[in-house]
């Protein structure tokens, strides 16, 4: 089997840097952290989270899952990406999503929500040829190029994680991605989908391109029942709705041998690189990753 890589969630905007160095002391391959300009409680922003981490650790990895790339000017995104792949010697990894939980952001930020599937696309099509080529000229839907050259580049390529749950995700994944990153999946789900994608892929003329990963919240506790608790209160909150029936299905929830048992099932299913996020209260998310660094991930190394 090949490595699995593990990845921490960032939950706190005021404390990146320290909890960065803890990730990374406690041995997980990235750190990530999410974003929104409005949502329905605090959020940062992940680029700059993501800058603030990379200058207070040596060696781990950094991730945006995922970064609302239909909020930005495409080529704004490019050179903010290209400047944090610099000031991390090459450690980043963009997430890209389109978002459209939270509709008003998308207003406010003057985006129709409608069109972030077809902006996201352009995007990312704009993005590689300026990470990659000089003198770039673009007539697109929404975006013209008239002969530019970014500089500096990236010092390496840039991986591109796309995530989302739909078939035009995976589509998108297909054409674009150097690795898929869905949540709210359940191992089965996920099995379809990376093979559906590597037939997008191939379609795409980009055979076996597409590395499959995994986003998903946590929560792991000696006590099951508390830690489904935990998990299920935490969502509810975070994403507006009632996750009693949905914290089984979608999260690791359990004590250690639970989760193990249910992580297992989505490395089975293919899962290469796992995105892990706290689904916890704020006093508990220190120790909640700790046991998972400790006394769950040891299984899959």
């Amino acid at each position: 089997m090949d490595e699995v890589e593990f990845g921490i969630g960032l939950r706190r905007p005021e404390d990146v840097a320290q909890d960065a160095r803890k990730a990374e002391a406690l041995g997980y391959q990235f750190v990530s952290t999410g974003e929104h300009v409005f949502f329905y409680g605090p959020i940062g922003n992940g680029l700059i989270s993501l800058a603030a981490a990379a200058g207070a650790t040596q060696t781990i990895k950094l991730m945006s899952a995922i970064t609302l790339v239909p909020l930005y000017p495409p080529a704004l995104l490019a050179k903010q990406v290209a400047s944090l792949c610099t000031v991390s010697n090459g450690r980043f990894n963009l997430g890209v999503g389109v978002g459209g939980e939270f509709a008003k952001e998308f207003e406010a930020c003057g985006v129709p929500v409608r069109e972030r599937g077809a902006r996201t696309n352009e995007s990312l099509e704009i993005m590689q040829r300026l990470w990659t080529e000089d003198d770039v000229h673009f007539e697109g839907r929404f975006t013209n190029l008239p002969g530019v050259t970014l500089a500096p580049k990236p010092p390496a390529p840039v991986p591109v994680w796309i995530s989302g749950r739909s078939d035009a995700a995976m589509q998108r994944a297909g054409r674009f991605g150097t690795g898929w990153l869905p949540y709210m999946y359940t191992p089965e789900r996920l099995a379809s989908s990376v093979t559906a994608i590597n037939g997008f892929a191939a379609d795409a003329g980009r055979e076996g391109a597409v590395a499959p990963g995994l986003f998903i919240f946590f929560a792991v506790h000696e006590d099951r029942q508390e830690a489904i608790r935990m998990a299920t209160e935490r969502l509810s909150v975070q994403y507006n709705q009632d996750f009693s029936g949905l914290v089984g299905k979608y999260a690791l929830a359990g004590n250690p041998d639970d989760c193990i048992a249910r992580l297992r099932e989505y490395v089975d299913a293919g899962a290469r690189t796992v995105m892990l996020n706290s689904a916890c209260p704020g006093p508990y998310i220190e120790t909640n990753e700790r046991l998972l660094a400790e006394a769950v991930l040891p299984a899959f190394r």
